[in-house]
């Protein structure tokens, strides 16, 4: 008993110092994140070019190509039609301002029969006016920034690339690193671990690979729907909202939302925002019946609240690494709470009966009974102790 507890202590040591140095190195990790990330997403595609006859090195260049290429390809076409979306929003700003304050802000006061001076908006438009010719500088600003700041340009083009560096060695010997880690756990938990990372490797493999194919599909769809329907800042609309569903019903909310606003404002009728209607229902009945239960499933099993707060709580303690992690870590870490439930349901905590309890023996338990209030409750009598006094 002694040995089995020094064990597990020396087995906790390790895992805290190893929890500590992720959280010292968090500012330095961002590159190591991101690479291993890729590598994970290319494993797969490389194993498979493997067992059709290439080596290893051959079948990762392959991978690695696809990706530079693939990742070009998107920031070619991302890039300018972001740029365009986000000058055509600054350049129709002012016919949003206009709207709300003379049209929704009205409504909203006579329907709710408030004072017209309880909302001051005149603050409000200057204010939003003052800032909508600084907001095009933002990325002159941070450019400015960054060329200033000879440290902070050469971390940036550091971290640029040492990503794809460590993403095509990551990637390369993948699978010898997993067999070498298997090899150095203590033999005394191997099984256990290598069960678990076989189920976190589930769990991550749909949530990595399909809720990233759920997002670019929701994404694509929204938007050109959107563009279709007319509008003008339709692509970014649906960009947003793709990139916010891997929160439920979060990307649907926003994207709808301004979708609506959008159509209101850029036409003034009811034929449009009926037609956003029709495509948010459409795009929600994709998700739930298609997209969902073809590419993620139903492994990851986290509920719309630990997704949130999953995604704060990662922010909070390792910053924009936290967040980029928070979810994949989450769904590992669901994981291991599953297979801790199992081994307490195992537990002699949980299966030992325990002795009578004497305050609650001499209570009379009241149990409602299956047919509903019409049938009443019936009052069940807990049997008492041999000697024991009933209650008067």
């Amino acid at each position: 008993m002694t040995h089995d507890l020094s064990r597990r202590w020396q087995l906790l040591a390790i895992v805290l110092v190893i929890g500590f140095l992720i959280w010292l190195l968090a500012p330095v990790l961002m590159p190591f994140a991101v690479a291993g990330m890729l590598a994970y997403l290319g494993d797969p595609l490389a194993d498979r070019l493997e067992r059709l006859g290439m080596n290893r090195t051959w079948a990762v260049s392959v991978v690695f190509f696809v990706l530079v290429l693939l990742l070009i390809g998107a920031l070619l076409l991302l890039v300018p039609l972001i740029s365009d979306q986000v000058g055509n929003l600054i350049h129709n700003l002012p016919h949003y301002v206009d709207w709300f304050q003379n049209t929704a802000l009205p409504w909203v006061q006579r329907k709710l029969s408030l004072d017209p001076d309880a909302f001051d908006t005149s603050r409000l438009m200057a204010a939003i006016r003052a800032h909508i010719g600084s907001i095009g500088a933002v990325a002159t600003t941070v450019l400015g920034t960054v060329s200033r700041s000879s440290l902070g340009a050469v971390m940036w083009l550091t971290n640029v690339v040492l990503v794809p560096v460590v993403a095509f060695y990551l990637l390369r010997d993948w699978d010898r690193l997993i067999a070498y880690i298997d090899s150095v756990l203590p033999r005394s938990v191997q099984p256990t671990v290598a069960h678990l990372a076989r189920e976190s490797d589930a769990v991550l493999g749909a949530f990595v690979r399909g809720q990233l194919l759920v997002m670019l599909g929701l994404g694509i769809f929204y938007g050109v729907s959107l563009t279709l329907v007319g509008l003008s800042v339709g692509p970014l609309i649906g960009m947003v909202a793709g990139l916010l569903s891997f929160v439920p019903y979060l990307g649907f909310m926003v994207g709808f939302g301004a979708a609506i606003i959008a159509a209101l404002v850029q036409y003034g009728d009811w034929a449009h925002p009926l037609m956003v209607c029709g495509v948010f229902v459409v795009g929600q009945l994709l998700e739930g019946y298609v997209l969902v239960p073809k590419l993620v499933g139903d492994k990851i099993g986290l509920h719309p609240v630990a997704v949130i707060f999953a995604v704060l709580a990662g922010g909070y303690l390792f910053g924009f690494l936290g967040v980029l992690l928070a979810l994949p870590a989450a769904s590992v870490i669901v994981v291991l709470l599953r297979y801790l439930l199992e081994r307490y349901r195992l537990s002699e905590l949980y299966t030992q009966p325990g002795a009578d309890d004497p305050a609650i023996a001499e209570v009379d338990v009241t149990v409602d009974t299956p047919e509903g209030s019409a049938q009443g409750s019936a009052a069940v009598p807990v049997e008492h102790p041999a000697g024991g006094d009933g209650p008067p």
